[in-house]
């Protein structure tokens, strides 16, 4: 099952443990973290479903490249890390 880490960044505002979910995309993977901790979509969608502005997310290394539908495929065993993008100056 694929795995699916978070930034130490969101955890600033709520709990968010590394899991194991079902899923064949990325939409599908999320989702299940989603079912399990609904108030992190907030963090990680926008309110269309896409992925926020500031937010990346890579799979098994690559960034994800269907930022709106979230069908990059997902391997049993990948990893999947979703991060906030920080900014400064």
């Amino acid at each position: 099952m694929p795995k699916v880490f978070f930034t130490r960044q969101l955890e600033r505002f709520l709990a968010v443990p590394t899991v194991e979910v079902a899923g064949a995309t990325l939409g599908e993977a999320l989702a299940q973290v989603f079912a399990a901790n609904p108030a992190l979509r907030s963090y990680v969608l926008d309110d269309q479903g896409a992925l926020r502005q500031h937010v990346a997310v890579f799979v098994n290394g690559c960034p994800a490249t269907d930022r709106k539908g979230l069908t990059d495929p997902v391997g049993a065993d990948e990893e999947i890390y979703v991060f906030q993008a920080l900014s400064g100056g």
